[in-house]
């Protein structure tokens, strides 16, 4: 019990959270470079260097210089053990961020000092707070010219409803960038260019003058003894429960503060926290295995077609070999190939504990949200959120002989959760539903790419879906303007054309129960 409390303790699992653009991939980079897992950051953007980030594994992330799959990067640093969840930053994958959320026992939120607070780190924020995660907030991006810091604080408080404290404090931005007043260790971090810190104690700065003397820092320190003056406290206890984010200032692209910044971090952040199941809250001290799948990915080797389940060790201890069983189906399974990763590179792990994220081999037997538990007692965890997609289309192959190619790759594809599928009633037809365009365009570059299959799209446009609640319903009340499909479970959902047609159908069928996915999480 003693080695799994030490190795409890060791933990930290955390997810980094942005809008687009805010220098998540980069900070992720920045972090991997300082636990010795790579020698130098790769570039989002990387094409003329031929460098590209390493939790951009997909050929598509590569040539696009964006994130479209949660990655996951496990590493040793300071005697702990890290997990990092890197989330796709574009709103069209926000489903499957949402979903690695449920994952971590914390959050790194960046911001762009340029921009402020973005509407998908609004979206995210609130998905933090609904499940009680603490966020640690990385204003990034001090090389340039951006908004002034107490601008930045009075933002988040404002917009974002949480009070904020500042870790550190910075002393100019973009061209008069000095440094940050490091408040927790109580040392002025000195830029100088080319990745150099000099590291200053507060008692020492007066010596320096060519600082202590320079307009730029004398207006910094008005600004940060007025923080001390009028400020909040800081306080561990609300961090911990979601009441209130440390803010750290620097510059990921250039790497200034950013190792400052994890250290503090990792000091502060959450161990593996208790995980609520259908009936009481699971600790990680138990001594009985359990852990829940969040994502299923196929072909992250495409020459071995692939498929794999990411775990979330959530008690006991996970061991190569174990016999577990899935709470949904009650059936036993030997886990047998089990890894940890550093994003598309992988190695085989024989123990894991709570708070680790590792990946199992998926016969076609595991679904998102399943529980895996040893022993006799039955573990079942919360359900994961769904979401109801907005933009429909209906997919053939283009190639009507390489049917057998194109069914295993929408088969595969869909149960990764980020698009659903649906069949037209009457006439069988593939429907792709999906949050947003760029789903549809990962889905036919990876049919593509993965299955050798080209797909054709007829596109139906923006829908607004209804589960139906009797699968008994009399089918021809239906028709183009609220078509009937069936989702992959078999049950009836109404695709309206609009909030119009939606109100229409109900007022002329009141019996009908219609189910909004969307409206049953957020409760």
């Amino acid at each position: 019990m003693n080695n799994l409390t030490n190795e409890i303790d060791r933990r930290r699992t955390f997810a980094i959270i942005s809008h687009p653009d805010a220098g998540k991939t980069t900070l992720t980079e920045k972090l991997l470079v300082f636990g010795n897992v790579i020698r130098s950051a790769g570039t989002v953007k990387g094409k003329k260097s031929g460098k590209f980030a390493t939790s951009d594994w997909m050929e598509i992330e590569k040539k696009r210089g964006i994130s479209v799959t949660s990655s996951v990067m496990s590493f040793e640093y300071m005697d702990r053990h890290i997990n990092i969840l890197d989330t796709p930053g574009h709103e069209d994958f926000s489903e499957d961020t949402y979903r690695t959320l449920t994952a971590v026992d914390s959050a790194v939120m960046i911001i762009d000092c340029t921009k402020g607070v973005e509407p998908q780190t609004i979206k995210l924020f609130k998905v933090c707070r609904m499940r009680g995660i603490p966020i640690f907030t990385f204003i990034n991006k001090l090389d340039r010219e951006g908004k002034e810091p107490l601008e930045l604080l009075e933002e988040i408080e404002e917009v974002l409803g949480i009070e904020s404290y500042a870790m550190n404090w910075p002393v100019g931005m973009g061209k008069r960038f000095l440094g940050v007043y490091d408040r927790y260790n109580e040392v002025f971090i000195r830029w100088q260019g080319k990745e150099e810190e000099q590291h200053i104690p507060f008692s020492e700065l007066d010596d320096v003058k060519e600082i202590s003397e320079h307009p730029t820092f004398v207006q910094a320190k008005d600004d940060f003894e007025l923080l001390e003056e009028a400020g909040n406290d800081f306080s561990i206890e609300k961090v911990k429960n979601g009441l209130q984010t440390p803010v750290f200032f620097g510059s990921a692209i250039a790497n200034f503060g950013v190792e400052m910044f994890f250290r503090t971090f990792i000091d502060l952040a959450n161990e593996p926290q208790p995980r609520q199941t259908v009936a009481e809250s699971v600790k990680p001290q138990s001594e009985q295995f359990s852990g829940f799948i969040f994502k299923i990915q196929a072909n992250m080797n495409p020459a071995h077609r692939d498929r794999l389940a990411f775990l979330r060790v959530c008690s006991g201890v996970f061991e190569r070999g174990m016999t577990v069983k899935v709470s949904r189906t009650d059936k036993a399974i030997k886990l047998t190939q089990s890894q940890q990763f550093l994003a598309s590179d992988r190695e085989t792990v024989e123990h894991a504990y709570p708070g680790d994220i590792i990946g199992i081999y998926d016969p076609g037997v595991y679904q998102i949200g399943d529980s895996l538990y040893s022993g006799n007692q039955q573990v079942e965890f919360d359900e994961i959120p769904t979401f109801a997609p907005e933009l429909f289309v209906k997919v053939t192959a283009k190639n009507v002989m390489k049917g057998k190619q194109f069914g295993k790759g929408i088969t595969q594809l869909v149960q990764e959760g980020a698009i659903q599928l649906y069949r037209q009633y009457g006439t069988d037809d593939y429907i792709l539903g999906a949050v947003g365009q760029l789903q549809l365009d990962v889905f036919e570059y990876r049919m593509k790419g993965e299955y050798n299959v080209e797909v054709v799209y007829q596109m139906i446009g923006s829908k607004i879906p209804r589960w139906l609640e009797d699968q008994k319903v009399d089918t021809n009340l239906f028709d183009s303007r609220n078509m009937l499909v069936k989702d992959r479970n078999g049950d009836y959902v109404a695709l309206f054309d609009n909030d119009f047609s939606l109100r229409w159908f109900q007022d002329k069928n009141p019996k009908i129960k219609l189910i909004d996915i969307m409206a049953q999480d957020e409760e």
